[in-house]
């Protein structure tokens, strides 16, 4: 058993990937979201689609998941709130993703981001949240213990 860089033990860390955060049946975009989405159709930009729920498996665990950040808030030159997506541009130029497909990100650590939709690994505690930021409504949050550059993920041994 291995202690990690947050000082949990390895095993007590649940790693996500984004159709774990979809209930079972449902697939994680809409048809007309899977492809490529003009960023000129504006009708389509303001649009979220419907929820289909969340998962309420991992609430309250610690989990990692690897995603992308839209920063919401700053203390100084770091983030401290984000949105994390599962893609690059979504809630931006394209419609937001539904609200199981976004995860909102808190951090007592501002972490320096390099840039708008910078690929990062967060790890902490996960809950189930309906809230609503300018952007879109949101699904799930995360109480961020670590945030670090994506580093891509391990070979399976």
């Amino acid at each position: 058993m291995a202690l990690t860089a947050t000082g949990l033990w390895a095993e007590d860390v649940v790693e996500l990937d984004w159709p774990d955060l979809v209930p079972e049946g449902v697939t994680s975009l809409p048809p007309e979201l899977q492809g490529l989405v003009a960023h000129k159709d504006a009708a389509l930009a303001s649009e979220q689609p419907h929820s289909n729920g969340v998962r309420r498996d991992w609430n309250g665990l610690t989990v990692r998941l690897s995603g992308f950040i839209i920063p919401l808030d700053y203390d100084g030159t770091g983030v401290t709130a984000f949105m994390l997506v599962p893609y690059v541009g979504a809630c931006i130029h394209v419609p937001p993703p539904p609200a199981n497909q976004l995860v909102l990100v808190t951090t007592e650590r501002p972490y320096a981001a390099g840039m708008l939709f910078e690929a990062v690994t967060v790890t902490g505690m996960f809950g189930i949240a309906s809230t609503s930021t300018q952007m879109a409504e949101v699904g799930y949050a995360l109480s961020a213990d670590s945030v670090v550059p994506y580093r891509g993920r391990k070979p399976t041994e």
